[in-house]
């Protein structure tokens, strides 16, 4: 479906407007919108989002019975359902809108080698499934769900590894380079997701290894640049550097970042300094730094933009038509989480561009980590859930005057 309408889409001048409301919410019922309303007024209040966090987490280590409430409130609204064929319904919708999908198995916190190796079988399911379904492009992996972290930030420390650990470590290697060889044989891009800085150097250093050996005609594996980090465009031009000298196909998917308090409480706490930019303005500066570094490099490098920003949104389009790329470019591809940002997804996708959305699924239970870092994520975003309220509410207020 997307590319279908992309074949009528060549770099445009057309500037973007975010602000349609018809066609951000087109796809969504008067139900479905009150449903939001409520859920990102809620989300809107972080220290309401603190509490109800805490109460979440207290009542699952009491076995209270709150799965009903939470999958029929925020996992409704962020998730796709608990396993891979619930989610058709919503692949299937965003489709015939133009949005493909990217499934995101969201369960977090493993520590033992048999829960790596269900998170492997997992995501093996998931590239079989994305192979018989079009609009499935890509898929997406968190390395910390097939290893464990006390192990990768041992290795990022180059610290000595027993022995016992060097097998875990190897097992875990081999995990990823039987998803990374499946990806290959699949022909679908697999977008490595960023982490803690204090991991980061062993994700770095194996995703370099799979891209230097499965990136070839096209970018099969992906690295995830987080741009809060004053350090990560310095890496992005040795990245490109690196792909040039060796002959391998760039694949980088650019965010802001994740772990913002997380970092700097670290930093602080260990007397270092903080990895993190001094101000949101800097990180913008640096994401849109990048965006033009990827589009001035286009001949090496395919980008995933991973942005809720409007501004970074529209510049990328504004690169794009500057040096007469067209639209539905297969390297260039817009990305937001589902149910968030449909005003710059759905008005991305009407205007040809490639866009997709993550769509996270799994056990509710063993998603409440993801649930609650996003939560806690999106309160921090300065304006986000003010512009995504001031939107449903104009919406729902046309459709009331269109029926009177």
């Amino acid at each position: 479906m997307q590319a279908e309408r992309a074949k009528t889409s060549p770099a445009t001048s057309q500037p973007l407007s975010f602000d349609n409301t018809v066609t951000a919410f087109s796809h969504k019922s008067d139900k479905e919108l009150r449903f939001s309303h409520f859920i990102f007024k809620m989300m809107g209040r972080p220290t309401l989002v603190k509490i109800l966090s805490n109460f979440t987490l207290f009542a699952l280590k009491l076995y209270l019975p709150i799965k009903g409430l939470i999958k029929a409130t925020v996992f409704k609204q962020f998730f796709g359902g608990e396993n891979i064929e619930n989610c058709t319904k919503v692949i299937t919708q965003l489709a015939n809108e133009g949005i493909a999908t990217v499934l995101n198995y969201s369960v977090e916190g493993n520590q033992r080698e048999k829960d790596f190796e269900n998170a492997t079988v997992e995501m093996l399911r998931i590239i079989d499934f994305a192979k018989t379904h079009s609009h499935i492009p890509n898929t997406c992996i968190k390395l910390t769900g097939i290893g464990r972290f006390e192990l990768l930030k041992k290795a990022a420390a180059n610290e000595k590894l027993s022995d016992e650990e060097k097998t875990e470590y190897d097992n875990f290697s081999h995990r990823f380079e039987t998803i990374c060889k499946a990806s290959a044989e699949s022909h679908l891009p697999l977008l490595v997701d960023a982490e803690e800085s204090w991991i980061q150097d062993t994700l770095d250093r194996i995703t370099e290894e799979m891209m230097s050996k499965y990136n070839h005609e096209r970018a099969i594996v992906y690295n995830t640049l987080q741009m809060y980090r004053h350090d990560r465009l310095d890496y992005f031009k040795a990245l490109i550097e690196k792909a040039k000298n060796q002959g391998f196909r760039l694949g980088v998917k650019l965010v802001r970042g994740a772990y913002l308090e997380k970092e700097n409480e670290r930093a602080e706490k260990m007397g270092r300094p903080s990895p993190i930019n001094p101000t949101k303005e800097a990180t913008d500066a640096l994401y849109n730094r990048a965006l033009e570094l990827a589009i001035d490099n286009i001949d090496i490098v395919e980008i995933c933009a991973g942005t809720h920003n409007e501004k970074s949104n529209r510049l990328l389009a504004e690169l794009m038509h500057q040096r007469s790329i067209p639209n539905n470019h297969p390297g260039i591809i817009f990305a937001q989480l589902y149910g968030m940002s449909d005003h710059i997804s759905f008005t991305l996708a009407k205007a040809g561009y490639m866009v997709c959305k993550y769509l996270p699924y799994g056990p509710v239970k063993d998603t409440i980590p993801y649930l609650i870092r996003r939560a806690e994520e999106n309160t921090s975003i300065a304006g986000q859930m003010g512009k995504e309220l001031r939107l449903i509410r104009e919406e729902m207020k046309r459709r009331k005057d269109d029926r009177n």
